[in-house]
């Protein structure tokens, strides 16, 4: 099902939009990074829409932050509301907190590490005031491309390359990054918490949705870059546990669809590897062409991308592996792998 573009206004229209509340995450604010913070706010700040129509812009922080830090936030972004919530929060809390201390009738939620392109807010919010009946309204994130490095990323990260489509589509999931949800629906068909999972909760709340039949519609004119992993730590824990969440996902998928008995998990296991383990070389090769596609210049750049890549997708099949022989072992220490991650940036 699409909408015709003749449902998106043209920039030079000034549309009336649903009350609204953005919620930025950060995570931990006391070790994210600063300057990507402010890209991010900047970018927030630049909007088409004007932030002073949001009821709030607002930051969950969990009270380790220095007060000097959140007042100059605060000096520098006065649309931003910085709240505290309680400390040892993961990712999908955090947000679902915020969500709670936001008064919207729409909840945007946007990332720290994300850049928002100027038409962003007015393009995700759109659907809503067109279409009484949504309630999600997912925009396309990708990572951008400036270096061999960050061409490596792009081939092989969670993100895709934009779309360029240009009408409004039923889809199939979202990033918690670009999305923005009816916010008493939300409340009602909160993202799951407390999953066996380090990241994959809004898969999961996607499968759950729809299989409630509501509509996961992608607006892909609501577009964000999303920053490449930030130093070596990060690289190699982030794709470590990429791998491992795909079998942990498709664990829950299972149990969600099939009673499963004991003595043939090993086995549904082993074939679910075979799968993502194909689908991921299927990725890499399917990346290379629409990079090229997207700029041809990138092509120069390849050889230099190419074993980056591969080290990505070497780790990514080794968090599979441990996913599959050690299946706690990588959640158990997600706290230790984000604590070298803060150390990492310090």
């Amino acid at each position: 099902m699409v909408f015709s573009p003749s449902q998106t206004p043209l920039p030079s229209e000034s549309p009336t939009v649903p009350s609204f509340s953005i919620v930025v995450e950060t995570e931990n604010l006391s070790s994210a990074d600063i300057a990507g913070l402010a890209r991010c706010l900047d970018s927030l700040a630049a909007q088409e829409l004007p932030l002073k129509q949001a009821n709030e812009v607002l930051i969950v922080e969990s009270g380790d932050v220095p007060k000097e830090t959140i007042d100059r936030l605060c000096r520098d972004y006065p649309f931003l509301t910085v709240r505290r919530i309680d400390a040892d929060i993961d990712y999908y809390a955090a947000k679902m907190k915020g969500i709670a201390l936001t008064t919207g009738e729409i909840v945007v939620l946007a990332d720290s590490d994300c850049v928002y392109e100027p038409d962003w807010l007015r393009h995700i919010l759109m659907p809503f005031s067109r279409q009484p009946e949504v309630r999600v309204v997912a925009g396309e994130t990708t990572t951008p491309i400036t270096s061999a490095y960050e061409l490596a990323i792009a081939l092989v990260y969670i993100f895709p390359r934009f779309s360029d489509r240009v009408q409004l589509a039923s889809g199939r999931g979202y990033f918690c990054n670009n999305v923005a949800f009816g916010r008493e629906f939300l409340i009602e068909h909160p993202i799951p918490a407390r999953l066996p999972i380090y990241r994959g909760n809004c898969t999961i709340h996607a499968q759950s949705m729809q299989a409630a039949g509501y509509t996961i519609w992608q607006q892909p004119q609501a577009r964000a870059t999303h920053a490449a992993p930030n130093g070596l730590t990060h690289f190699y824990w982030r794709f470590l546990l990429l791998g491992y969440d795909a079998l942990a996902v498709s664990r829950l998928e299972r149990q969600s669809s099939v009673t499963e008995r004991p003595t043939w998990q090993p086995l549904r296991d082993a074939i679910a590897c075979g799968g993502i383990g194909l689908w991921k070389v299927k990725q890499l090769l399917h990346r290379c062409y629409t990079v090229v596609a997207e700029e041809p210049r990138h092509l120069v750049q390849l050889p230099l991308a190419i074993p980056i890549a591969i080290a990505a997708v070497v780790l990514f099949f080794a968090g599979l592996v441990l996913a599959y022989f050690r299946p706690h072992y990588l959640l158990a220490n997600a706290s230790n792998i984000e604590a070298k991650w803060a150390h990492s940036q310090s």
